[in-house]
């Protein structure tokens, strides 16, 4: 599902083509691990965001720049981008839009948010205000398809994408698994072993 995710807000919503600039912020996530790699397989520059213990991690996946959360607000680097595919939802809409060409998308899809409606508050404002402004503010949730994953099982046998492992555990390790994820922010994906 994570692959899936990424790659119909970058290919579909983003509408990501080659030679593009785009912005991935939560690139060392599950999604955003696919993101990073995606966004190279569509021939575009990829800028990843996410925290400094994961800079190599999303280097070695293939990001043109990366940037760290922790030392540097990336909507204050004066960088523009074509599209910005948002997984994390960290930051207003304005300073998102800050990000963007003039014509650039941005793209949301992040579990971030209120405690009592989760994103839903920030998605309507994204939704109410795009028709108004020239760069368009799109709202992502991945729907499986069989095409889609075909893509990615094309992509991954070609070498073009590798899915991101961080650690596995076996099967009967399962409680242990939930409890890394928890506490750790698992980079990347776990591994169940049957």
């Amino acid at each position: 599902m994570a692959g899936v995710t990424a790659l119909q807000g970058l290919r579909d919503v983003g509408q990501v083509r080659p030679g593009q600039k785009v912005l991935v912020n939560g690139a060392s996530g599950g999604v955003g691990t696919f993101a990073v790699q995606l966004t190279r397989a569509l021939g575009a520059e990829v800028t990843g965001v996410c925290s400094r213990r994961n800079l190599e991690l999303v280097r070695s996946l293939g990001a043109d720049h990366v940037v760290d959360d922790t030392r540097e607000d990336v909507t204050r680097r004066g960088a523009r981008y074509d599209v910005v595919l948002d997984l994390v939802g960290n930051h207003p809409l304005a300073d998102c839009r800050r990000l963007l060409t003039p014509d650039g998308i941005l793209v949301l899809s992040s579990g971030g948010g209120g405690p009592v409606v989760g994103p839903l508050g920030r998605y309507l404002r994204a939704l109410l205000l795009s028709p108004f402004v020239g760069q368009r503010l799109r709202v992502h949730a991945a729907k499986p398809r069989h095409e889609d994953l075909d893509a990615l099982r094309e992509l991954v046998e070609g070498g073009g994408v590798t899915p991101a492992i961080e650690r596995t555990f076996p099967l009967q390790d399962t409680a242990e698994a939930v409890r890394f994820f928890a506490e750790q922010h698992a980079r990347a994906k776990l591994m169940i072993t049957v």
